[in-house]
């Protein structure tokens, strides 16, 4: 597999080198140089998930990695369904979170530490990345225990779900987790920052495994097969996915998607009051706000990191940016979407209410709707039980981290400081 620095597109690597390194040179995002047209659609539809997803990321690397080593990644990564779930007339959900973390992230996650096992080579490898929620609970449960691995992942303090915090910062052992004393962007920053810097690069072994890593990205390209599965055909046909977006690295495996050939009509990119591209998409000026918290803080990102390889596909493909819809909710307009989707039968929280929504708002006659949830709704239990008025019971992966102390350190915003932590 070829891969070019989109900032640089003469920086040139293989899979198993974009997956170590993360980011590329000015911390230009990798890319794949090219996507094939896969033409047995409805075969591979056909398929179970692990079987198909197996096809795909073949198609999508090569023969990089031996067939049956990859087939061993998918088999160890995929251990757990993506069911399509009827919400209203001709609108379902995704559900992604039936992973170890509850969240859509254990695809990419568990993938990316199957990846990087593998291609690694020698020497030791620090895995450094920032969150917003979801990826650190994913990434952390996916490399705890690995040898010669250390993770270290920033977060905003205070920003974040209690029960998301939990979840990743009481491991311990290779995972050390930094609450930093700002928002996401300012952590997704100290994480750019830190590949900048080659002296530190090169003493540590830095990797990122957030949504920048390419085998990440790849791996969520299977869930939207998986969800085209589980429709007829005559909805597959008229489909339209609404993505709740934050760094946009869901959206971006869904338009690599539809490069390979998936029938996929339009994509929605839908967000919260953080709603830098919705605001692009209709003015055509690129002006970031601050980013402000919001229900769905694993959205309440104001600079999205893979918005470049979403304009690139757009690029590539001759698609124009104007077919890709969008829409943004605030905190009040998510709770009333929350209320409705509970009215209606269907348990769900504030990233994929969103989504629904705005797929509601935009859904057109005779198209069938898909939102993604991309977490269970415990994750975001305070939340839900003060907007719905109801109890939720916490499921064991949650329940045995809420009893565990907090392992986190406290950092400011300062990239001396984090570089001295990281050398110690």
């Amino acid at each position: 597999m070829n891969l070019y620095n989109i900032k640089h597109p003469d920086q040139q690597v293989n899979f198993a080198q974009a997956v170590r390194q993360g980011l590329g040179k000015d911390q230009g995002l990798f890319f794949p140089a090219t996507i094939p047209q896969l033409s047995n659609i409805d075969e591979l539809l056909a398929l179970p998930l692990v079987e198909r997803s197996q096809k795909i990321l073949r198609a999508l690397i090569g023969d990089e990695i031996p067939a049956d080593k990859l087939n061993a990644m998918v088999k160890n990564a995929f251990t757990f369904p993506a069911p399509v779930v009827k919400v209203a007339e001709n609108i379902y959900a995704l559900e992604l979170f039936h992973g170890p973390t509850l969240a859509f992230k254990d695809f990419g996650g568990r993938f990316m530490a199957q990846a990087l096992a593998t291609v690694r080579g020698d020497g030791k490898i620090t895995i450094l990345t920032a969150t917003s929620g979801d990826t650190g609970a994913a990434v952390a449960h996916a490399f705890y225990g690995l040898e010669n691995i250390e993770v270290v992942i920033l977060y905003p303090k205070g920003k974040i779900s209690p029960l998301q915090e939990k979840l990743f910062c009481t491991l311990g052992g290779n995972i050390r987790t930094v609450a930093i004393n700002a928002d996401f962007d300012a952590c997704q920053s100290l994480v750019k920052q830190a590949f900048d810097d080659e002296e530190l690069r090169q003493a540590i072994g830095l990797n990122s495994a957030n949504s920048i890593n390419i085998s990440r990205l790849l791996a969520q390209v299977c869930y939207y097969f998986e969800a085209a599965a589980q429709l007829n055909t005559e909805q597959r046909q008229n489909l339209v996915v609404s993505v709740p977006s934050g760094n946009f690295g869901n959206l971006t495996a869904g338009l690599i998607a539809k490069t390979l050939g998936l029938p996929i009509k339009r994509f929605i990119a839908s967000t919260n009051a953080n709603d830098t591209v919705p605001r692009y998409l209709q003015t055509g000026e690129w002006q970031p706000n601050a980013t402000v918290a919001t229900l769905s803080n694993a959205m309440d990102v104001s600079r999205p990191n893979n918005w470049p390889r979403v304009e690139e596909l757009f690029k590539r493909n001759g698609w124009q940016l104007s077919e890709l819809g969008s829409g943004a909710l605030n905190d009040a307009e998510t709770e009333t979407a929350l209320k409705a989707q509970y009215a209606q039968g269907y348990l769900c929280e504030p990233h994929g209410a969103i989504a629904y929504q705005v797929l509601k708002d935009q859904l057109q006659e005779g198209e069938t709707g898909l939102f993604l949830c991309t977490a269970h709704p415990a994750k975001f239990k305070e939340s839900v039980e003060r907007i719905l008025d109801i109890e939720l019971p916490l499921p064991e992966a949650l329940d045995k981290h809420n009893k565990l102390p907090l392992l986190s350190d406290e950092m400011d915003n300062d990239f001396a400081t984090l570089r001295a932590y990281l050398l110690k």
